[in-house]
């Protein structure tokens, strides 16, 4: 069992007792989300599949925010305010902006891009590094503007 699952775990347990029911559903969705993967595809996930399905998770909380403010359902964003945070908090840290520029120069050099062409290998080497740490789209749009 992969760490980070295993302290998702070990949380549940700890939201259980201390009858913390929305931590334990928020936490319980998480492990749906990874035991649909699994059963899906008969196999345990790794730490690095399990940040990717909190990220996949972190950008849908984000998505309903955004849907929820434009429709003024301020109670409802309060409520995946703060799931979201709970998803996050698994995640590794996220990288500042700096980092960020860095890692997409490097990606650059590394691959030889020099136009939009070859956005596709920049991403396909910064996806692993970023993933759980940068908002994809973002760095898709940081990745856009360097090329352009």
């Amino acid at each position: 069992m992969s760490d980070l699952k295993q302290r998702i775990n070990e949380d549940v347990k700890s939201a259980m007792r201390s009858k913390e029911k929305d931590q334990l559903l928020v936490l319980r969705l998480i492990l749906s989300a990874v035991k649909q993967i699994e059963v899906d595809e008969r196999i345990e996930l790794d730490d690095q599949r399990m940040i990717a399905v909190l990220d996949k998770l972190t950008k849908q909380h984000r998505d309903s925010i955004e849907q929820y403010e434009k429709a003024a359902r301020h109670d409802l964003v309060e409520k995946e305010r703060f799931q979201l945070n709970i998803v996050q908090s698994y995640l590794p840290a996220a990288l500042s902006d700096d980092e960020l520029s860095q890692m997409i120069v490097d990606a650059i050099a590394e691959t030889g891009a020099t136009d939009m062409k070859d956005m596709g290998k920049v991403m396909g080497i910064l996806k692993s590094k970023a993933q759980g740490r940068a908002d994809m789209g973002k760095l898709s749009a940081q990745i856009k503007a360097q090329l352009s």
